[in-house]
């Protein structure tokens, strides 16, 4: 392990910016971590159902301002993306060169996943699972797909939103809640917010790559004006507090995203950038480096299989032969809580199990002499984390 740490430390360029990295490892780690604390599959008579402790205990709302970091990620991602396309440019690489080698690492392990799962649900019916059992469980796989469906897209626009202003989108945003919600418009309009939603903080990186937010000042402005407007809006206007849609609730923050879900966003993009010096100082140590480094190169892997990984041990835990509090309970007290943080190390080892079975589909297989790895860390403007060398 020390050989290991020392390799990638070793191996990192001088002027690369781990902290960019290290936010793009939190906001992995908080959907991982948000999807196993709000989402629980409940026993009841035979079938298996998802159910959220947000709907039982709306007083839980401030955990989803922890750990929904999605505009932690677009602001990353329109970064990375946004530097990448320029140098790519510089190099002579052509814009559909530049695109496939972005769009190949996203969906070598998504194919993975659904020939894995469609053997499932094909194995689960000749077993005689029932329809709502089914679907419970892929919808609860599938459904965290939509993510890379609005990121690829803003991926493949990233030479037309390196130029945008994030003012723009976060109007769309601002005019289509006025309409649907102030004057009564078609609720189908907000489906324009899954796009414009995530441009903001998307585009708010691009401006970042383009030398745009770099004073302390303007993360304390985008922290404390996020957050003042995102209070405003659940305490005046009548947005949920939750951050995360909530099953059974009128309004989603979430589904599509709402003007209050886009300021938090804002609150959230602040944050990052106030937190970049401190990760930095962090990031100097060789053993945390290496520990946000080797999450960045198999966030894909993690991400598709954290939930693959609860539906295991939940069904394995059914072999008990009756509901283990935390698993198979209702969420609806504070012992679950407590039972389901217990349940959270089980569920990590099983997303340890399913990243060695899964991880080579993420770096396109292939080993070093002596079967092991060396990676490799690009600079900050090549659009990479790290890579298997």
């Amino acid at each position: 392990m020390r050989e290991l740490v020392r390799r990638i430390d070793a191996a990192t360029p001088p002027d690369r910016d781990r902290a960019v990295d290290a936010l793009r490892a939190f906001a992995i780690l908080g959907v991982v971590l948000g999807h196993w604390l709000v989402t629980a599959l409940v026993a009841d008579s035979g079938t298996l159902r998802a159910v959220s402790p947000l709907q039982q205990m709306p007083e839980l709302a401030p955990v989803s301002w922890t750990f929904q970091t999605l505009a932690v990620f677009f602001f990353v991602g329109g970064q990375v993306a946004a530097s990448g396309h320029a140098s790519a440019r510089a190099r002579g690489t052509t814009y559909g060169q530049w695109l496939r080698a972005r769009l190949a690492r996203l969906f070598r392990p998504v194919a993975a996943v659904l020939v894995v799962w469609t053997a499932a649900a094909v194995a689960l019916f000749a077993a005689g699972a029932g329809y709502d059992t089914v679907h419970a469980l892929l919808k609860l796989v599938l459904s965290p797909l939509w993510f890379l469906l609005v990121f690829t897209a803003l991926t493949a626009a990233t030479p037309l939103l390196a130029r945008m202003h994030p003012l723009w989108p976060l109007a769309v945003v601002l005019y289509v809640d006025l309409f649907r919600f102030g004057l009564d418009g078609p609720a189908e309009l907000g489906w324009i917010n899954v796009a414009a939603g995530w441009m903001v903080p998307y585009c708010l990186g691009a401006l970042r790559a383009r030398g745009g937010l770099r004073s302390r000042t303007t993360g304390f402005v985008l922290l404390a004006g996020g957050a003042a407007a995102t209070a405003a809006l659940v305490l005046c206007a009548g947005y949920p507090a939750s951050m995360v849609g909530v099953p059974g609730a009128a309004v989603s923050n979430l589904n599509p995203p709402t003007l209050a879900a886009v300021t938090f966003g804002l609150a959230q993009c602040g944050a990052a950038l106030l937190l970049l010096g401190p990760l930095r100082r962090v990031l100097a140590r060789p053993a945390a480096w290496a520990a946000v480094a080797l999450l960045n190169l198999y966030a894909m892997t993690v991400f598709l299989w954290h939930q693959t990984a609860m539906i295991a041990v939940t069904a394995t835990g059914l072999l008990a032969g009756r509901p283990l509090p935390g698993l198979h309970t209702v969420p609806d007290g504070a012992d679950w809580i407590l039972d389901r943080l217990a349940w959270l190390p089980v569920f990590a080892g099983a997303l340890l199990v399913c990243w060695a079975a899964f991880r080579t589909y993420e770096q396109g297989g292939g080993r070093t002499r002596g079967g092991g790895r060396v990676v490799r860390v690009h600079r900050a403007g090549s659009g990479a984390v790290v890579e298997r060398a």
